[in-house]
This record gives C-alpha cells, sequence and structure tokens, in this order.
C-alpha cells in the first residue's frame, strides 16, 4: 500500500478535467457578518450528478486498465457513489453494479437506475451491503470501487482543494464533511501541502460518526447505524481501513458533530438565504458555523457545500415546520432582507 500524496491530486485534476464541473467558490454575505469572518462556500452540489462523488469516481474509472473496467465495476453506495460512478460508467461503456442497504432513500435508487446501474438492494446496513458487494466481486469478476477508502477515489475528491486554494490562496481554515474520509482526507492533504498553518476541520453528525469515533479510539471502530438527516454520511469506515483513517489522523486539526436539528435548520437556511438546495449529509459543515460550533472571528474560511442531492419531501416538511416556527428554526434568523 502506497500512501498518497499531494501530486496525486494534480494528476487527477489532469485526467477528469474534461468530465467534472469547476464548481464555484461564492462569499457568504450572511455567514460572514454573523461570525465575524470571510465565510466562502464551495459548491460542490453543482456538479452534473449533485455531489462532489462525480470527482472520485472519474478518477477510478479512468486511471483503471483496460481489462478492470471490462470486467465491469461494483460498489457500495447509499447513493451519491452509485449515482456517480453509473454517471462516468455510461460516459464510458463501463458496467456498474451498485449494492446498497434497504435504508437507502428511493429517490437515490432511482436516480443511479435511470443513469443504467444494476442496483442491488441487500442487507439491512451498510456494512452487510458491503458483504454482500464484496462477495459479488469473487462470484462475478467484478472489480470493487471503495467509496472512500480507495487511494484513486481520495486523489480525486482532493482536487477541491487545488481549487480552493487557486481561488482563495489566503484561507486560513477548511471546514467538510467527515464520514469515511476521502472528501475530508483529500482536500486536507491539499491544505497541508499548501501551508501547515491553515487548519481543517471535519463535521459529522452527531448520530453514529464512526470516523470520529475512530479517531478517538485510535484505530478504526464500528457502531451501530442510526437514522440521520445526513443519511449520505451513514456508514463504517471499515476494521481493516487502508488509507483515510491515517490520512485524516495525519492532516485533519479538529472535528464537530451537529445534531439533526443543527442539520435540518442549516438546510432550511442553505435554501432561504444562500438559494442552494443541499442535502442533509452536504451540509453539516455549513450547519458547524451558522450554530457557532468555531470561532472564526477574523479568518478566511472555505466551507464545502458537498451535495444537494436531497428528497424533497424531507426539505418541504422542514420548510413548514421552520415557517410554523416563525423561522425559529434558524438558530440565528437573518435579516428580512435577506430571504425576501
Amino acid at each position: 500500500m502506497q500512501a498518497i500524496e499531494v501530486r496525486d491530486l494534480y494528476v487527477a485534476r489532469a485526467v477528469i478535467g474534461a468530465h467534472i464541473r469547476r464548481t464555484p467558490l461564492v462569499y457568504s454575505s450572511y455567514l460572514s457578518a454573523a461570525t465575524r469572518g470571510h465565510v466562502y462556500l464551495k459548491l460542490e452540489n453543482l456538479q452534473e450528478t449533485g455531489a462532489f462523488k462525480v470527482r472520485g469516481a472519474a478518477n477510478c474509472l479512468l486511471q483503471m486498465d483496460a481489462e478492470e473496467r471490462a470486467r465491469g465495476v461494483i460498489a457500495l453506495s447509499t447513493g451519491n457513489h452509485g449515482r456517480a460512478l453509473a454517471w462516468m460508467g455510461k460516459r464510458l461503456g463501463v458496467r456498474v453494479v451498485v449494492c446498497v442497504p434497504e435504508s437507502v432513500l428511493p429517490h437515490k435508487v432511482a436516480a443511479m437506475r435511470a443513469l443504467g446501474a444494476e442496483v442491488r438492494v441487500v442487507g439491512a446496513d451498510q456494512d452487510a451491503a458491503e458483504a454482500a458487494a464484496l462477495a459479488m466481486v469473487e462470484r462475478e469478476g467484478l472489480t470493487w470501487v471503495s467509496p472512500f477508502d480507495d487511494s484513486w477515489i481520495i486523489a480525486g475528491q482532493g482536487t477541491i482543494g487545488l481549487e480552493i486554494l487557486e481561488d482563495l490562496p489566503q484561507v486560513d481554515l477548511l471546514l467538510a464533511p467527515l464520514s469515511g474520509g476521502g472528501l475530508l482526507g483529500g482536500i486536507a492533504l491539499a491544505m497541508k501541502g499548501a501551508s501547515a498553518r491553515i487548519r481543517t476541520v471535519g463535521v459529522a453528525m452527531a448520530r453514529g460518526p464512526v470516523m470520529v469515533a475512530s479517531l478517538a479510539a485510535g484505530m478504526p471502530v464500528q457502531l451501530t447505524e442510526e437514522p440521520t438527516l445526513a443519511d449520505s454520511l451513514v456508514g463504517g469506515i471499515g476494521l481493516e481501513n487502508r488509507y483515510t483513517f491515517e490520512l485524516v489522523r495525519r492532516v485533519v486539526d479538529e472535528t464537530v458533530l451537529v445534531s439533526e436539528e443543527e442539520i435540518g435548520a442549516a438546510m432550511v437556511y442553505a435554501l432561504k438565504v444562500e438559494k442552494q438546495v443541499v442535502e442533509g449529509g452536504g451540509v453539516v459543515a455549513l450547519a458547524a458555523l451558522l450554530h457557532r460550533k468555531l470561532d472564526v472571528e477574523g479568518q478566511t474560511v472555505a466551507v464545502v457545500v458537498s451535495g444537494g442531492n436531497v428528497d424533497m419531501a424531507v426539505l418541504t416538511r422542514l420548510l413548514l415546520e421552520s415557517d410554523r416556527a416563525g423561522g425559529e428554526a434558524l438558530l440565528a434568523s437573518p435579516p428580512a432582507s435577506l430571504i425576501d
């Protein structure tokens, strides 16, 4: 196993450039005023597939050899990784099989199937679905593509960090969602490669934050999966984790947890104020700022908004609850001029 290096991110950018969007980094007037910092949002929810995962999927499929692609690929996913592989597989003519647990939201399954993926619903949770997928690797000769614990996947996601550094070289603090560690690990590697003084913070949901618990334990651990608005962040990191646990431990400075209420409020905020549709897992880093989990006064902050593939029924419910509460679901309601 070879450790991932910063140069792998540059290789990935050259490989995937024709297939992904260079997403905008936009200034947030409200969050900057509320935190007394200078806050910018990296809008990965505007990717073609609605989430950052297309970067890693594209890098992985494009760097595989022809024999591996010809066998077809198989993955475990709660939606965004499978959707990204399906989209890229369709472009390259690669067979894509995606195993999902029974808890995966129907709109995410439908999106994967619409792109040509063979979706197999197996197991009550992600661990069971992963076991089924790995059995298919042996039985059907498919090539396994981890959703996070793969050097090509990490390098692809890390290209977000390169873009942030180019667009905002004065960045002091990087906030990004933390689950398996492929996203934050790759971006933080880019940040630390530019300057050890750039502070890197991972944000996870309070319900079942496996990587956070693993970091605290000093080794990969398992936690029981719990229902959460941040469904795309659910799942383990693997007890035999090869890359992301050590990478996150090395390049991430701090972790923060956000509650279900804070995630929901941030989803409403993103829509009403930032005019962005963001899913629960994609909004956790923004939620950490909105709910004052960090002191960023005077700092230049980049916040990764990682995905927008939300169940619209869920978002509608949150909006209605917020309206009934008179907007109190937002921790600090913005001035009317910002939401009119």
